[in-house]
């Protein structure tokens, strides 16, 4: 999926993202903090006020409308960059002075779970188990989200009537008469049943770009809006085939990881891309198969996500043959390892289908017998004119024809094994999709029992009417986060 900027916005990511690469190289200092009188000898921190135009190491702290907030990103500030506003970089610690306490859980509640395992499949139920947790037990709570869907005295469930090749994400609470526990790490797994090989349907799962764009609380979004899933971008090279977000962050500590932290805490999984329109990728900076497959293993065991989506774009990637055969050859490997890991393709589209280069990379994994579990075209930036449902829907009738065609599927195994990505509000192109066309779009998705529903990007669910095509809101009028219910509703 193509960072789609206006030229200001382009610039001042460069800007950062240079800063930040630079910033590598050099120890990391914290903005000296004096300490102040304050009665009964008691001492406060006061720290610096947040200005514009200031370069910020990592550890750095200010003050701003009276909150602390340290410095998880090394950048040069400007305005509209105030540290509220961007999570990516900044992180409160304080309500103003006052370091904010860690919560403890209620005095008697057992101790946290260990994070549950998928023992077993059927079509209709997934089985778990789980380490049993510390203190007084009286039974514990498997949770999909916020709604408890089994309660047990032991440490496994099974959990029934679920619906065939269809995939869930559980966490465990422990509970006796004080209270519950914290919540255990999360668990996805899919019930059986796919036709044709791979499949199963994937919550909706909105990409969330923690590069730019302002980038949302994400626990605050599943709140608003009942989505349980995001799709996490992007995941590059960060120097041959070592993977980073975004070449530059690292794979575990930084601002994506804390993110994908809030999403688990909160119930719900991930979904994580590789690639994207631009930036160093691994695609072509991994010198095999295997050793690209080596660096998706490394982000898996990282986060366990449930599925990794392979954003195949551009000349280097998509329009590179040795390179689709490459990333392919790489995802057999990867299926292979994860069975319970979905893998996902992404790319572009023409209004009546795959072009020459998505119908050679469906062609090509049926050759080399890659099971893709989700073939996703995007809809957007392809000439889609006036009417943008209406092309969708003939490009996703495109998709399942060349389906169709390399893998001999009837219509239901290939409407299971396509996906639709779209592009919320303006377009590049200025194609206009909007609330009630991105619903159409849904109801079509779920009729036809499509397996995933994306769309670029959360960061944009925010309405600025006449503001053109920005990184931090849709550019026509709506209210925050309307494009995430929609897509919640999949």
């Amino acid at each position: 999926m193509k960072l789609r900027f206006t030229t200001g916005v382009r610039a001042a990511v460069a800007v950062l993202a240079s800063l930040t690469m630079a910033a590598a190289g050099i120890a990391a200092g914290t903005s000296g903090a004096s300490a102040s009188a304050a009665p009964a000898g008691l001492v406060m921190l006061a720290y610096p006020a947040w200005a514009p135009n200031t370069w910020y190491a990592i550890g750095a702290r200010v003050t701003y409308n009276g909150v602390d907030y340290e410095c998880i990103q090394a950048h040069t500030s400007l305005t509209g960059w105030e540290p509220p506003n961007v999570p990516a970089l900044w992180k409160p610690v304080s309500g103003g002075g006052t370091p904010t306490p860690t919560p403890t859980p209620t005095a008697g509640t057992p101790g946290k779970p260990g994070t549950p395992s998928v023992t077993g499949t059927t079509n209709s139920s997934i089985s778990l188990s789980w380490s049993a947790s510390s203190g007084t037990v009286t039974g514990y709570r498997v949770y999909e989200g916020s709604s408890v869907v089994a309660t047990v005295t032991g440490t496994s469930a099974t959990i029934s009537g679920l619906g065939t090749c269809t995939t869930h994400t559980y966490t465990i609470k422990a509970y006796n008469s004080k209270g519950e526990s914290v919540a255990s790490g999360s668990a996805t797994g899919s019930t059986s049943g796919c036709t044709g090989g791979g499949g199963g349907k994937l919550p909706g799962a909105p990409y969330l770009y923690e590069g730019w764009g302002n980038p949302p609380n994400p626990a605050t979004v599943m709140s608003a809006t009942g989505i349980k899933a995001f799709t996490m971008a992007f995941m590059l090279s960060g120097g041959g085939c070592t993977p980073a977000w975004d070449g530059s962050r690292p794979l575990t500590g930084g601002a994506d990881a804390s993110a994908i932290s809030q999403i688990k805490a909160a119930g719900g999984n991930v979904q994580i891309s590789f690639g994207g329109w631009q930036g160093n990728k691994l695609g072509p900076n991994c010198s095999s198969s295997s050793a690209f497959a080596s660096a998706v293993q490394q982000v898996i065991n990282a986060y366990n996500p449930a599925a990794v989506d392979f954003d195949i774009e551009n000349t280097d990637e998509f329009e590179n043959e040795a390179v689709q055969d490459r990333i392919l050859g790489g995802l057999k490997i990867v299926k292979q390892n994860n069975p319970n890991v979905k893998v996902v393709v992404t790319f572009g589209t023409s209004t009546t289908g795959p072009t020459y280069y998505g119908t050679r990379l469906i062609n090509q994994s049926k050759a080399l017998g890659v099971n893709i579990d989700n073939y996703t075209i995007m809809p957007f930036d392809f000439g889609g004119g006036a009417n943008m449902y209406q092309s969708t829907v003939n490009a996703a009738e495109g998709l399942k024809n060349a389906l169709k065609s390399a893998w001999g599927w009837s219509d239901a195994t290939a409407y299971a094994h396509m996906g639709i990505s779209g592009m919320n509000g303006l377009s590049d192109q200025q194609e206009l999709t909007s609330v009630a066309t991105w619903t159409q779009i849904r109801d079509y998705a779920k009729s036809k029992g499509l397996g995933r529903l994306a769309f670029w990007a959360v960061n944009r669910d925010r309405g600025c009417a006449g503001g053109g095509v920005v990184s931090n809101c849709s550019g026509i009028a709506q209210s925050d986060w309307d494009f995430t219910k929609v897509t919640a509703g999949f």
